[in-house]
């Protein structure tokens, strides 16, 4: 239990690192953004102020907030998502469309039109047509992946599901991941549903890299080597 007792003795580094700015509202930045000023979907007759449950950083970090910040405006945030996953499934069965998605040699209105007729073929909801779109206007198809994948992260956090990423050495023995499944349900608060993904690394060399969405939570043995490295090479001040 040595693993899930050192995450335990770190808790309020942990949730400092995790919900410094997770429930901040949406940064301006990203309603400026020339981008992503063209509003996906036709506006409530009532303005309503949605706030996304994970801060997502860089290109596929603000598209992702956007789509989901729409999405739930149409309370349409299941089929959106659905309707991206399935283009997403598409791509990885055709190395061409995916290539074509990713070209940006293509013009841009071969671009638009090809990715509308798809919309259209696939009888995708405006929503996500528009947003689409959007995309293929501004050059940022390639980033359609991982766009998705903040997008998912996004729709989990959403429903109240956290997905942390935890990086070992070797696997975790049973009894280990549940104390430290619950170590971080704790730490997320009552309501809210933590699933692992265990990923192993041996070059960090032992102990454990905790990932929650964009935010990383490193406590291995490698990182605590470098930082003690830099220490030993700044000058001594008597």
């Amino acid at each position: 239990m040595a693993m899930a007792g050192r995450v335990r003795s770190a808790l309020p580094l942990l949730r400092k690192a995790l919900y410094s700015d997770s429930r901040s509202a949406l940064h301006p930045a990203l309603l400026s953004n020339p981008e992503l000023s063209r509003n996906y979907a036709t506006a409530p007759a009532k303005e309503q102020k949605v706030k996304v449950p994970v801060t997502m950083y860089g290109v596929s970090g603000n598209y992702a907030s956007a789509l989901y910040i729409a999405a739930v405006k149409a309370s349409a945030l299941e089929k959106v998502e659905s309707e991206i996953l399935d283009l997403i499934e598409a791509s990885k069965k055709s190395p061409k469309f995916s290539q074509f998605m990713k070209d940006l040699s293509v013009p841009k209105d071969t671009r638009v039109k090809a990715i509308s007729d798809i919309c259209a073929q696939a009888k995708f909801g405006d929503l996500t047509r528009n947003f689409l779109v959007v995309l293929a206007e501004n050059g940022r198809l390639k980033h359609i992946d991982a766009i998705a994948k903040r997008f998912a992260e996004l729709t989990m956090a959403h429903k109240g599901e956290l997905k942390a990423i935890v990086t070992t050495v070797i696997p975790l023995p049973p009894e280990e991941e549940k104390e430290l499944k619950e170590t971080l349900q704790d730490v997320m608060g009552k309501g809210k549903k933590v699933n692992i993904e265990q990923k192993i690394d041996p070059s960090i060399l032992g102990g454990l890299v905790i990932e929650f969405g964009q935010k990383v939570f490193d406590m291995s043995i490698r990182t605590r080597a470098r930082q003690m490295e830099r220490l030993l090479k700044e000058p001594l001040n008597f």
